[in-house]
């Protein structure tokens, strides 16, 4: 990493020592406790009714699997989804609008560019941290079936970064945090419920199959339960990880863009 974006890496890090305790419910917390709900206590109704998989396709694969081992690599990726949209939303503004702290960093010799790496590189660590603490609780609750799991974050952490780019793009368009009710109510909230984190797609009508095969959530989630549950398919793998590799390098494309444009005047 250059100089410049490692200066405002370390910023976004100080501020973050401040404030981390701010974090622990929605970063932690609020996971672990769908794990345990769903998981758990959803779980053991739908492991009496016949399991996770039952029908279709995705059915054959999980036969056998409980819904505690379903649901978490799911969990795990939609995680790293909301992280990613929360980072990537107010405190963008916040350094854009209401703090202005970006604006500050450009009458240095930092570049917007510089921004852009610094703060995707700082919500990447937030995300590695965050996906790296819920495996860890997964593995507690006995949800991991191999140490191949693991292979799991990483892949979560790839997912975050798929959602966080683009939408950091879009966040340096908007003049105040209106726009970001939309993102969340028709973008944010629609994938975590139906891109198979709690159930697989293949119960959906076929159209809404379609659509969700094409959402970036879907291919996170389908990449970290393969890699957890030690069934992906090499052909299949390579096919989510360059769809997410190609939505993180557009979103830090247009980024590059839409934060040089509302900081160089």
């Amino acid at each position: 990493m250059a100089a410049p974006a490692a200066r405002v890496l370390e910023h976004e890090l100080l501020v973050y020592r401040r404030v981390w305790r701010g974090s622990l419910f929605s970063s932690f917390l609020s996971p672990v406790l769908f794990l345990a709900a769903m998981g758990l206590g959803l779980g053991s109704l739908v492991d009496a009714g016949g399991g996770a998989g039952a029908g279709g396709a995705t059915g054959a694969a999980l036969a056998g699997v409980s819904y505690l081992t379903f649901l978490a690599p799911g969990l795990l990726a939609a995680t790293a989804m909301q992280t990613a949209a929360g980072e990537s939303t107010f405190p963008v503004m916040a350094g854009l609008v209401w703090v202005k702290s970006f604006h500050g960093m450009i009458a240095t010799p930092i570049q917007p560019a510089d921004v852009v790496v610094g703060k995707l590189t700082y919500i990447g660590l937030r995300l590695l941290l965050v996906v790296g603490v819920f495996f860890l609780v997964t593995v507690i609750f006995g949800a991991v079936t191999g140490p191949g799991a693991v292979l799991a974050v990483p892949a979560a952490l790839l997912t975050g970064l798929a959602f966080a780019a683009p939408i950091a793009a879009y966040s340096a368009t908007q003049r105040d945090a209106n726009g970001f009710n939309a993102l969340f109510r028709f973008g944010v909230i629609p994938l975590f419920l139906f891109s198979g984190t709690f159930f697989p797609i293949e119960q959906l009508p076929g159209i809404l199959q379609a659509i969700a095969r094409v959402t970036p959530l879907w291919q996170g989630v389908d990449l970290c339960r393969s890699l957890a549950l030690g069934t992906a398919e090499p052909v299949l793998t390579l096919v989510h990880v360059a769809y997410l590799g190609t939505m993180t390098a557009l979103g830090v494309a247009a980024a590059f863009v839409t934060f040089r444009r509302r900081l160089v005047k």
